[in-house]
């Protein structure tokens, strides 16, 4: 029985986040995409705590595209800016089952340029 594309990124996700967790120390960085739009949160799963967020259907990025590579360094930027206000340093990469490539790494790219640590 064939599986979805769906179904395998869910399978990798889930193995990724067997091994990466975020602490208050070290919050991780969650990035999800579709074809339209990308967004990201600054986790602490130990507390269960979002400290930041940022997506491209925000009315700061009007006129942004989120499906494309600037529109992630976008949203990256955006990111690494309310991350620096809640004064976040270091996190950990959760690229959310989808290939370090493209859009992901961009956005990845971006938030090591603007100062954080992973």
């Amino acid at each position: 029985m064939a599986r979805t594309t769906h179904e395998l990124r869910k399978r990798r996700h889930a193995r990724i986040r067997r091994r990466l967790s975020g602490t208050p120390d070290r919050p991780r960085v969650a990035v999800s995409r579709s074809n339209k739009h990308i967004s990201a949160q600054i986790i602490d799963d130990v507390n269960g705590r979002t400290l930041a967020a940022a997506s491209s259907v925000e009315a700061q990025l009007k006129g942004t595209s989120g499906g494309n590579i600037e529109g992630a360094k976008a949203v990256a930027g955006l990111l690494a800016q309310r991350a620096q206000d809640a004064k976040i340093t270091k996190v950990v990469f959760d690229r959310g089952g989808v290939d370090y490539h493209g859009r992901v790494a961009a956005f990845a790219d971006t938030l090591r340029a603007a100062g954080l640590e992973f």
